[in-house]
């Protein structure tokens, strides 16, 4: 047996938080302590907002072994060679990853907690003549303490620094509380700057400097910086070199449409937590997306009356995307900075930069769409049944059992859905269940689709053939209209090269009958010449 045949098989570190326990144990993990170098060498202080579950913990905890000088742990790795492994600074870290109680003293219990832990790790002892519920004050002479104790200047780590404010964030009362004693806090970082050597946050959500970072002017927000677009992620290299060994046995493009194209203007990353659980288990599944969607955002979403279509192409300023409060809830931003959309391009002048998002992956897009379906419908029992039986349709290429079974799914919403939900009176309501259903599927989806006589409504393909729809509401547009638009514009003048079978769908729905009243198909069959050329 050759050497390294010998060698243990890595581990999949899944939920593994610890730095010192991820390499103590033979894990796989993907070096970012030449990119955490790099941070360290050009600022001191920062703030980097991502999406929950990818590895803002473990970073954090990478800085803090980092900084101790737990050289051991850095064998191999890029720090090894560029650190100075002959000072070590006293590191204080605050992490709100467990919550907070809504109640008045949970908050101040949680940062009491935290300096109690800081202060018994550094070995420093309480201060004198400051009273326990001064928690600014205390934070401030811990900081102070631990500078003079060591001899150099203290790092602070704040883990997830927004989860009181987020927890509580359907009640603004009780999130206008926790933002208010965060402040107070985080302002403590302003006052003691000439004790600080490094400072670092990080959290899902990126509020404004105003409300909850007031005169902290010298923190330098690395959320959309291009340089460190994959501080946190894999990349596809990542994929392709260090966990090589897991990728036999897998599709490697089906891994990159369910779970790759996070992107932050620079490098597209994929999700830890949705690869790690592929490779133990084998199986594609929206397991980021499972461990725990806000109900929140999809109330707010459905509250706002969204064209289900639109959600993966919204054009926004990055000002907007950078505006989260609890009094100005943006869906826009909500969905950016919790990671169900992602920015797909950007156009700049002078001043202004407005950003194209889309969904980042198959994952996201067939969740959020099948969560919204729930709301446009009215029920979590009625879309599921009707979803799977719309990829057997497709599948079968049974354009006729289309009809029918959007005709039982418009007819199973309650009639007191629609008394009590004003959802129902927007116009793109029954394009958007329309849609939604296709979305949920995971399929390739295109809305608006541009051609050069106009947009087809919706572009599907899928199995080898091309399904054009067109939608009307009769009471808008005279019936019949739908599927001659789609003859007259030569709309699947488009796709004929591609040599497949080529459905043209009119559908048209009545805001009266609450249905679809109009479901008209003409085939163009494949054509073989351009079959050949493909």
């Amino acid at each position: 047996m050759n050497a390294a045949a010998a060698l243990p098989r890595l581990k999949l570190p899944v939920g593994l938080q610890s730095f010192a326990k991820l390499r103590s144990e033979h894990c796989y993990y993907v070096d970012k302590t030449g990119l955490v170098l790099d941070l360290i060498e050009s600022g001191t202080h920062y703030f980097l907002s991502r999406p929950r579950r990818f590895g803002k913990s473990l970073l954090i905890d990478t800085f803090k072994e980092l900084f101790e000088g737990n050289r051991p742990l850095f064998e191999g790795l890029a720090a090894e060679s560029r650190w100075d492994w002959s000072r070590r600074y006293p590191v204080i870290r605050l992490s709100f990853s467990g919550g907070v109680s809504p109640a008045g003293t949970g908050l101040a219990q949680r940062i009491r907690d935290n300096l109690r832990v800081n202060r018994e790790a550094l070995g420093l002892p309480l201060p004198a003549g400051l009273p326990d519920d001064d928690l600014p004050g205390n934070f401030a002479d811990l900081i102070r303490q631990a500078h003079r104790s060591r001899g150099e200047r203290a790092v602070v780590l704040i883990d997830e620094y927004d989860k009181p404010i987020l927890d509580n964030i359907t009640d603004p009362v009780v999130a206008r509380q926790m933002r208010e004693g965060l402040k107070d806090v985080y302002a403590v970082l302003k006052d003691t700057d000439e004790h600080l050597k490094f400072v670092f946050l990080t959290g899902v959500s990126k509020f404004s400097k105003v409300s909850l970072f007031s005169g902290l002017n010298n923190l330098t927000d690395l959320t959309l910086d291009p340089r460190y677009s994959a501080l946190c992620g894999y990349t596809d290299d990542d994929v392709d070199t260090v966990f090589a060994p897991e990728l036999p046995g897998l599709d490697r493009e089906e891994i990159r449409r369910w779970y790759n194209g996070y992107n932050w203007l620079g490098t597209s990353v994929y999700n830890p937590f949705d690869l790690l659980l592929l490779f133990r288990n084998r199986q594609f599944r929206p397991y980021w997306f499972e461990t725990g969607t806000p109900t929140f955002l999809v109330d707010l979403l459905a509250a706002r009356r969204p064209f289900t279509p639109d959600l993966g192409r919204i054009v926004a300023t990055d000002t907007l995307l950078s505006t989260f409060d609890v009094e100005t809830l943006q869906p826009e931003a909500l969905l950016f900075q919790a990671g169900y959309l992602t920015i797909d391009s950007v156009w700049e002048i002078p001043g202004r930069r407005e950003l194209t998002l889309k969904y980042p992956n198959l994952e996201v897009q067939a969740s959020l769409n099948d969560s919204l379906l729930r709301h446009l419908s009215g029920s979590a029992e009625i879309p599921e049944p009707q979803i799977s039986r719309l990829y057997r349709v497709l599948l079968a290429g049974d354009v006729p059992a289309l009809r029918p079974l959007f005709h039982a799914f418009f007819a199973s919403i309650p009639h007191d859905w629609y008394r009590r939900n004003a959802l129902s009176g927007f116009e793109g309501y029954y394009a958007s269940i329309f849609y939604s259903h296709f979305a949920a599927l995971g399929l390739d989806v295109r809305v608006e689709d541009t051609t050069n006589k106009g947009r087809i409504d919706m572009a599907v393909l899928f199995g080898g053939v091309v399904w054009l729809f067109e939608f009307k509401v009769v009471e808008l547009t005279p019936q019949g209209h739908a599927l001659q638009q789609l003859k007259d514009r030569d709309y699947a003048g488009k796709y004929r090269d591609r040599g497949e079978p080529i459905h043209l769908i009119g559908v048209e729905f009545s805001r009266e009958d609450r249905n679809v009243v109009g479901f008209e198909v003409e085939t163009i069959p494949a054509t073989r010449d351009s079959a050949a050329v493909r």
